[in-house]
């Protein structure tokens, strides 16, 4: 298959708009320069609405797990105690970064496919009165969960002092998160989700309570050490060496997103998860996530009637659809659809539909034309609920 004809459905790296790709191939700059100031002092208070802060969105050059590494140690130092929601892959990296740095880790383990009860938190947080942070992801991209992280922030400061950490690495800019409404303190994510970039930034959002923390901080860092990059971002620089293309590119998916409107981006990818469950559902072919805990911008399928690796393999090779497959123990037991980032509902409907082939090739029974009849229902429905 031309890499060229495939059709790029997984939940990141994602598709990167012409216009973004085009403003990468800018000439290169001095990254100290007046250039690059100015560039970095234009990005700075554009990424404020996509993490629903009015403090600094920090951008490092780095991947999400870089930052996933930065929230542990700007906030914590060794023994300290820290709960950790564990409910799909993302969750268990947390759980092990938090390890390697020595802390005291109480788990929250959650059946993969659920989403973690605010309730399970308050109980932890009850006996373990000491807790310095709760780590929790928003969507658990490994299982197309969207954990209720507001919800959970707003509680958590209700009944103690802990930060509340969240990875929002496959949900910023596909769903919306009130940062300071909520009370979370420290939001990080990457640029290869649904920010519509190739991965090699990301970000973090810090709260003031979180700042304080960070200041008093023993701990020693040095390439993630937060302050440095708020001390830069103040003068308009970053503390090292930027990825200066990625940041071009960056400049011109804030323009897309404030375009279209960043609560007409939410919308969409709503839409478009709606769509594909519905599709699903009409194809009688069982969804992992419940309707209450699923993800706006990644959707989970566990067939019963067919081998998710047989059904990824045929959509790959006579179609050029990549899905991607389960993780840990669901390796081979689902298949994943991401729709985030630069993709609409026309990709929907295209998918849905290469899908029903697909499945009339494994012997699947359906009505043929039940998933795409379904898809366009549900897009219909949406739409005329948003008019």
């Amino acid at each position: 298959m031309n890499r060229e004809w495939e059709i790029l459905q997984i939940p990141g790296p994602t598709p990167i708009p012409p216009s973004v790709d085009r403003a990468m191939s800018q000439p290169m700059i001095g990254h100290r320069g007046q250039k690059c100031k100015a560039l970095m002092e234009d990005l700075a208070p554009r990424l404020k609405p996509i993490f629903g802060t009015t403090g600094d969105v920090l951008v490092l050059s780095s991947s999400g797990t870089s930052a996933l590494e930065a929230a542990v140690v700007n906030t914590t130092s060794a023994g300290d105690e820290v709960i950790v929601v564990v409910a799909g892959a993302f969750g268990e990296r947390f759980a092990k970064i938090c390890d390697t740095y020595e802390l005291n880790v109480h788990r929250i383990d959650v059946e993969w496919g659920n989403a973690v009860q605010v309730a399970a938190i308050e109980e932890q947080l009850q006996a373990h009165p000491n807790v310095k942070a709760v780590f929790v992801t928003h969507c658990e991209t490994s299982t197309g969960v969207m954990h209720p992280v507001e919800e959970i922030a707003e509680r958590v400061h209700e009944v103690s002092e802990a930060l509340v950490i969240v990875d929002g690495v496959s949900s910023m800019g596909g769903a919306a998160l009130d940062m300071d409404g909520s009370g979370i303190d420290l939001l990080i994510s990457g640029s290869q989700k649904a920010m519509m970039l190739p991965a090699g930034l990301a970000f973090a959002a810090v709260s003031d309570q979180a700042w304080r923390v960070i200041h008093e901080n023993p701990r020693p860092r040095f390439y993630l050490d937060l302050r440095t990059y708020k001390k830069s971002l103040d003068s308009g620089q970053t503390p090292f060496t930027p990825a200066l293309s990625l940041l071009f590119g960056l400049q011109e998916v804030l323009s897309l997103i404030e375009e279209e409107g960043l609560e007409k981006v939410h919308e969409r990818h709503q839409i478009m998860k709606e769509m594909t469950r519905a599709a699903f559902r009409a194809l009688n072919v069982p969804l992992l996530v419940s309707e209450e805990d699923a993800s706006s911008t990644v959707t989970s399928v566990r067939p019963q009637t067919f081998k998710a690796e047989q059904f990824r393999k045929i959509a790959n090779e006579e179609f050029g659809l990549m899905t991607a497959g389960g993780q840990g123990h669901l390796k081979g037991e689902i298949f994943r659809v991401g729709h985030m980032g630069y993709s609409r509902p026309t990709n929907v409907l295209q998918y849905i539909s290469i899908i029903e082939v697909v499945l009339k090739r494994l012997g699947h029974d359906f009505e043929q034309g039940a998933g795409t009849a379904a898809a366009q229902e549900a897009y219909l429905q949406a739409t005329r609920e948003l008019d």
